[in-house]
This record gives C-alpha cells, structure tokens and sequence, in this order.
C-alpha cells in the first residue's frame, strides 16, 4: 500500500502562515477605520487559519518522523548566516509557543466586548502574533529556497 506524501505540507504552512499576516494586518487597519464587525470576523479568520497551520504543522512532523525518524530539516550555512538564522528560529519558537493562548484570549476578550482589556492584551500580543506569522514565512523560505547544500 503506497503511503501518501505530506511533503507539500512547508509549503502550505508557510502559504497559511503568510495569510495569517495579511489577516492580521487587515484586521489592525479596520479596527483603526472603527469598522469592528469587519475586523471582528478578520481576526476569526486569522485564529482559525493559524490554528490549521497549527493542525498542518504537527501533521508534517508526525509524518516526517515516520519517514526518515528526523523531525527538523537542518539550515545548512555556517558562520554569521548561520547564527542569524538560529536566533531568528529561537525567537520564533519562544513566541509561536505563546500565540494560540494569546491568540484564543484576545478573541474571547472581543467577542465578550470587554474592549479594554482586548487593547490592553492587543499591544502586547498582537506584535507577537504578528512576528511569529512573518517569520514563519521567513524561515520556510530559508530552509526550502535558501539552504545551501550540505
């Protein structure tokens, strides 16, 4: 029986990943119009496309464990271009790590209308979700279309 192939899936992941950013940064533009039903269902849109990058993600490590038993594809540069890319990598990781409660928290704050706690929760963790979504682009494309060979 032929297994099927989920190397597609950094590819859909970072597609996910950029349109999480373009979400949120549509969703920043009409809550500053003051267009809150509009902005409202954009940053739906935007928890429920991370959260199925989410699914994505998890669903391509799994089936990359069970290829080859390695679940992280090595950045292949050395020097300053490979600490750069670590450093971005780590600070990616620390935050990604905190955005689905964030995430999750700031949409249950919006729709109970508790509108000061959502800003106050929005200044903090919208930067962040923000970075994660770009940079997750970021290192797909360093590790799919800039890596040099080994």
């Amino acid at each position: 029986m032929n297994e099927v192939d989920w190397s597609f899936l950094p590819t859909l992941n970072a597609a996910l990943n950029g349109v999480a950013a373009t979400l949120l940064v549509v969703g920043l533009i009409l809550i500053k119009q003051r267009r809150i039903h509009a902005h409202r269902a954009c940053m739906i849109a935007a928890l429920l496309v991370s959260s199925l990058f989410l699914v994505s993600y998890v669903l391509h490590k799994i089936w990359r464990a069970s290829q080859d038993g390695d679940l992280h594809k090595e950045f292949n540069a050395t020097g300053w271009m490979k600490s750069a890319y670590l450093v971005l990598l780590f600070s990616h990781l620390i935050l990604a790590m905190a955005v689905p409660f964030l995430a999750i928290w700031l949409v249950r704050l919006g729709l109970k209308r508790e509108d000061a706690r959502h800003r106050r929760l929005a200044r903090v963790a919208f930067p962040i979700w923000l970075y994660v979504s770009f940079t997750g682009v970021l290192i797909y494309i360093l590790l799919y279309h800039m890596n040099p060979e080994p």
